[in-house]
């Protein structure tokens, strides 16, 4: 690696010409990811968009070797590579990664997520966050934002579409006592090919929560995928930090906000909030979570 934010290796680790939507936030991450970890890089990847837009027989878009795993099952399978690897004396310089949705991750996968920080494996992972089951049908995840209409919480007469707040995944994997839980996206890439670059030099499990927004789900022309990923973070809907260890008073903020953005801007580019974009007693109530949120984090 040399300076931060860019590449390791001028060759490309993740193809082109892969199956992914056009405008796809998630192919944009694993990119910047792996030409930052360089080619010593073995990947655990869970069934999801990112496993079945690059793996399809007889084809694939890896550059390095991969290990596809079930639904909720990424972080076992990474844990089984890192005690492989070990006992054959040959982890060292090796980067053990494992990559998940948000559904594999903040649901289905969470189990197995839990066991891995638990036992310390040298594991970094990155969940991959869409804030739906993408894959599936555009189905609800403990990561949709309340208000969003999805295809298991519709948006009509009786109801407001998801009607929870997203899960704080990021402060329950800090707390796990790991040393290095991190938030980043695409519209930052120094910002995250740096935190990148940080948890594979760390050892032990590290955490890394990627916002990547998904243009066929939340419904908005493909060309808007990174002022959207810019948008979250300026309106306070996904905050950019970094923690080292569990204790909260640490928590690095890495882009202040002393003149946000109304959420309006960013919930009115997309589809799924349609329904509410002339209801101000919703969008007061988003506006008022969004402002809790930052002001708790000292935003």
């Amino acid at each position: 690696m040399t300076a931060a934010g860019e590449s390791v290796t001028e060759k490309e680790l993740f193809a082109c010409g892969h199956r992914g939507c056009a405008g796809c936030g998630e192919g944009t991450a694993v990119r910047m990811i792996l030409n930052t970890a360089g080619p010593n890089t073995i990947i655990s990847i869970c069934t999801g968009c990112l496993e079945v837009m690059t793996t399809a027989y007889p084809e694939t878009a890896w550059e390095v070797p991969i290990v596809h795993a079930a639904f909720e099952t990424s972080a076992a399978v990474a844990s089984g590579i890192d005690s492989a690897l070990k006992a054959l004396g040959k982890r060292e310089g090796i980067n053990v990664l494992a990559f998940g949705g948000d559904g594999g991750t903040f649901d289905i996968g969470f189990q197995a997520l839990s066991g891995m920080l638990e036992r310390g494996q040298n594991v970094k992972y990155f969940c991959f966050d869409n804030e739906a089951y993408m894959n599936t049908g555009i189905q609800r995840c403990s990561s949709t934002p309340y208000g969003a209409s999805t295809t298991t919480s519709p948006s009509g007469k009786f109801s407001i579409g998801e009607s929870k707040d997203k899960k704080p995944i990021g402060a329950i994997v800090a707390a796990h006592d790991i040393p290095y839980t991190a938030t980043a996206t695409i519209a930052y890439p120094k910002d995250l090919k740096k935190k990148v670059k940080k948890a594979l030099e760390i050892e032990g499990p590290t955490f890394m929560h990627i916002f990547t927004p998904c243009p066929t789900g939340w419904r908005y022309p493909s060309e808007l995928t990174i002022q959207l990923s810019r948008w979250a973070v300026q309106t306070g809907v996904f905050l950019l930090w970094e923690l080292e260890g569990p204790d909260f008073r640490n928590i690095v903020i890495n882009k202040k906000l002393p003149n946000r953005k109304p959420v309006t801007d960013y919930l009115k580019l997309q589809g799924r909030f349609r329904h509410i974009m002339k209801d101000e007693e919703t969008l007061q109530k988003i506006q008022k979570m969004v402002d809790e949120k930052c002001e708790m984090y000292g935003v």
